[in-house]
Order: structure tokens, then sequence, then C-alpha cells
């Protein structure tokens, strides 16, 4: 497989399954009608979930959300989630996952596109910093409530 054999498409109803089991793979258990649910929710101008396609097979997904920035008079684009099958990871397709969403993000005009990775994802990092992605402006602070 190379990059030029992934098709990109929203991802569907019918692909919950699939991404709950690349959920679940990556720490984070779900299930399908979870997953359904969060597809609704992302279903909207401003929010997308697409799917990495190879011969009918979902290899990867990312979730995204057009967020406009009330200090400026322009959007950034938010990756909040992005999961590669283990299989094939390294093969290209968080590249063409990233590229995507720069493309949406260029497409409607954003500043940059934003993703967080957390330390205890070393090869999420690298990916996004060979990317060009800065670590070090991450200034990330969070609070249960």
């Amino acid at each position: 497989m190379i990059e030029t054999d992934i098709a990109l498409r929203p991802a569907t109803l019918a692909d919950a399954e699939r991404i709950a089991a690349l959920f679940t793979e990556e720490g984070y258990p779900a299930g399908a009608s979870a997953v359904e649910a969060r597809l609704a929710r992302f279903d909207g101008p401003a929010s997308s979930v697409i799917v990495a396609d190879h011969d009918g097979e979902i290899l990867g997904f990312i979730a995204l959300h057009v967020v406009p920035r009330f200090e400026h008079d322009d959007s950034f684009v938010r990756v909040v989630a992005l999961v590669v099958d283990s299989t094939v990871r390294e093969r290209g397709v968080g590249r063409v996952l990233m590229a995507e969403a720069e493309r949406i993000g260029r497409e409607r005009a954003a500043a940059f596109v934003e993703i967080t990775a957390g330390h205890h994802r070393p090869a999420a990092r690298h990916l996004y910093e060979s990317l060009g992605y800065d670590a070090n402006l991450a200034a990330y602070l969070r609070k249960r409530i």
C-alpha cells in the first residue's frame, strides 16, 4: 500500500463499528453506539470525521473542528482525534489524514491547525513534528469539572 492507494471520505454510521474498534485499540474503549452518537455530533459545517479507506478497509480516521477565534478575524482547525490501525502505522496513513486537515483549513481560510499529543505517545509527537508542527508552542492547561 502506498499513500496514493488511500481514499478519503466522510465517515458514515456504517463505519461506527470499525471506528470504535480503532478507538478501543488505541486505549479509548468505545462501542459502536457511542461512536454513532459522536458522528452525529460531528455532522455539521464546522466539524468533520474523515476515514482513510484502502480497498474497502478503514485504516484510520481523523475528527476535527473548525473553530472561530475571537481575538482575530479568522479560525483554526482543531484535530480532536487521529487514529491509525497499528498494523499499518508508518505507511503514510497519518500523513494523508493530517494533509486533509490542512486542506480543509486552507479551504476555510484557517490560520493554523492544532493537535494535542500526550507525552505517552512519542510516535504521534514524532509524526506531528515531522510534518512541521511546533511542540514548543504548547501551553495546554486543563481542569476537570
